[in-house]
């Protein structure tokens, strides 16, 4: 109902896709190809973020200050403790959270007029997919295909 706030969430939702591909750079410097992902990761959230900060700017919008998601929060509790359990459980818990946007922003996408939003917004709702199976592949990489289905 209220667009503008949905755009800032998802300029924020974008700021904290970046920061947390980064974090994984950081916690996981030994893992080669979740480093090599992750930077591709955060340079294109980075990039959805300048995005949204354009449109969000161009309708007179100010961002927000950084506030925890509930939803996030509550997956975040379910994550187990023990290096690996951790690790797995993140990689989980990263691919549902950009699984559900691609969703959202699906739905966004579909219920926009046709124009310059709607594309950005199946645009958008391409990335995300893209970036959930991205978290379940590297699941898959770093543990074994059926711990990590069956944690799934």
């Amino acid at each position: 109902m209220d667009f503008d706030a949905f755009l800032l969430d998802h300029a924020s939702c974008e700021r904290k896709a970046s920061a947390m591909a980064l974090s994984m750079v950081s916690h996981y410097p030994d893992r080669v190809v979740l480093v090599q992902e992750m930077m591709v990761l955060a340079r294109e959230e980075l990039e959805h973020f300048h995005q949204m900060l354009w449109l969000t700017q161009a309708k007179g919008l100010t961002l927000l200050p950084a506030e925890k998601d509930l939803y996030v929060q509550t997956m975040l509790k379910e994550i187990r403790r023990g290096p690996d359990e951790y690790f797995l459980d993140r990689l989980l818990v990263a691919g549902i959270i950009e699984t559900r946007g691609c969703e959202r922003f699906g739905m966004v996408a579909e219920a926009l007029p046709p124009g310059a939003l709607q594309e950005f917004y199946r645009h958008i709702t391409r990335a995300e997919s893209q970036h959930g199976t991205l978290f379940y592949r590297l699941a898959k990489l770093y543990f074994d295909g059926a711990e990590a289905a069956e944690r799934q």
